[in-house]
């Protein structure tokens, strides 16, 4: 999802020489095969935004792929792409690498404060990883190779694109999938997993893409100038957020479904509140273009477009 976001965007911005790659054509856990690719590809900037990610159920029953695919994923790319000479590079996080009582909103600095939220601790440690691996190649290899390896913190994405399997997907392509097939069956009631009270902060994917193209881009002395060495992420956010009930309510609306949504409260609700604090990149010239109204419709429309060729 958030790959090809990139892409469209980069293409959209005059961009010709892009070059990806899918799964399938290179497994990013394999350091021969990475090495190889940027031995033969020898690309001036990199976006990494290939992750193993899914919602709290794929969290809880595979940790150990959680910590394993991306600490490998992240530590492959990252140091084989300093070894071929890469410049500048753009990790991709995620929001979860906060504690799970940070103050809200949550600011760059709460970042190693506190206790991770317990079911999504492997991919948050993970991500905390590539954070630090892109610090302390930037503090060793700064001066002497030009290395400028950046971070940015995305809140809970969406869109087009995403995962919407039935049990590994995220909140929004798991409820408009459920959604769907309530309205398809005439089922009177949707039942969503957890109390409904946490509140999320939801970021358009496209909207993703033009940010982390947009911290990329930074002059060097603008971007060290609004951040530190060891504290260089920055956060990416919407700015506002909304309680998982009331998600479930818009993502009704979208879908067309007017049935009845129940709560399972013997389910985990996760963290009660995740806000990113974006002041950051605001202050550098940034802002969330997409409403979460909008974005839903359009996601909407990516499921049906889809929907024959979606995994079980």
């Amino acid at each position: 999802m958030v790959g090809s976001a990139i892409v469209r965007y980069l293409k959209g911005q005059g961009q010709s020489n892009i070059v990806f790659r899918t799964h399938s054509e290179l497994d990013l856990t394999d350091q021969i095969k990475v090495r190889h690719f940027f031995e033969t590809e020898k690309p001036d900037q990199v976006y990494l935004a290939a992750a193993k990610v899914g919602g709290i159920h794929a969290n809880n029953i595979y940790p150990a792929e959680f910590i394993y695919d991306n600490l490998m994923v992240q530590a492959n790319v990252i140091h084989e792409a300093w070894r071929a000479g890469v410049k500048k590079l753009m990790f991709l996080g995620s929001s979860c690498i906060y504690p799970k009582h940070a103050t809200q909103p949550m600011t760059e600095s709460a970042l190693l404060t506190g206790l991770l939220e317990p079911t999504n601790e492997p991919y948050a440690v993970a991500k905390i990883a590539g954070i630090k691996l892109c610090e302390s190649y930037n503090r060793q290899y700064g001066q002497s190779h030009g290395t400028d390896f950046r971070s940015v913190m995305p809140t809970n994405l969406y869109g087009p694109g995403d995962n919407y399997h039935a049990e590994n997907s995220h909140v929004i392509p798991a409820l408009i999938r459920r959604f769907y097939e309530a309205k398809k069956n005439l089922a009177d009631t949707v039942t969503i997993w957890g109390t409904g009270t946490p509140r999320r902060e939801f970021l358009f994917v496209d909207d993703m893409a033009a940010a982390s193209v947009f911290v990329m881009n930074l002059d060097p002395v603008t971007f060290q100038a609004k951040t530190m060495p060891m504290q260089s992420h920055v956060n990416v956010g919407y700015g506002d957020d909304i309680s998982i009930g009331e998600l479930a309510q818009l993502v009704a609306k979208a879908v067309g479904y007017q049935g009845n949504i129940a709560f399972d409260t013997t389910k985990p609700d996760g963290s009660p509140r995740k806000l990113m604090d974006s002041h950051l990149l605001n202050s550098l010239g940034w802002r969330a273009q997409i409403k979460l109204e909008d974005g839903l419709k359009l996601t909407c429309s990516d499921f049906e477009n889809h929907r024959a060729q979606l995994r079980v």
